[in-house]
């Protein structure tokens, strides 16, 4: 499972030095922060933002409630021909979006890891938020997207199941 999922079984087969201490200590940052107070104005401009990108990518994005990449080589290969697969599964955001941009969202970050050659353990959630956050045209929604894509995704294999969905400011 990925999507905006970190894979539990990749970190088990790539275990790193300080994996498990970085993992614990972001998915406490998640699990035990406060929802954030978004303000209108910030959503409408990360709205316009993921649909300015979403125009840019050069991608045939189909979604599916069932599809899902194993690992991120298989993503990329699909990426190479131009496709992807946005899950479903992952359109639990609590900022009150249009689910087309959750679906947008996702299909931002997966083609961030395509750009950055990351895969879907911690360490290439972190690159793929820092290629994405260079873009973004606010601290606000750059939160936003590193709760997302990072701070939920820890909380996700700490748990070892989806956690309740908010944006955090830490």
């Amino acid at each position: 499972m990925h999507d905006v999922m970190l894979s539990t079984d990749n970190l088990l087969q790539n275990p790193q030095s300080g994996t498990a201490a970085k993992i614990e200590s972001l998915a406490r940052l998640y699990l035990e922060g406060n929802p954030a107070e978004i303000s209108g104005a910030t959503i409408a401009q990360f709205c316009d933002w993921l649909w300015v990108e979403y125009q840019s990518l050069p991608l045939n994005l189909e979604f599916s409630w069932y599809e899902r990449y194993e690992n991120a080589s298989e993503m990329f290969a699909d990426v190479q021909k131009s496709h992807l697969w946005v899950s479903g599964e992952n359109y639990d955001t609590t900022l009150g979006l249009n689910p087309i941009y959750n679906f947008i969202f996702q299909a931002i970050h997966d083609y961030d890891h395509y750009l950055t050659n990351s895969d879907f353990s911690l360490e290439g959630e972190i690159l793929t938020y820092n290629a994405t956050a260079k873009r973004v045209p606010s601290l606000n929604v750059q939160k936003i997207i590193y709760s997302e894509s990072v701070l939920r995704p820890a909380a996700y294999v700490f748990l070892g199941h989806a956690p309740i969905s908010k944006i955090v400011f830490p």
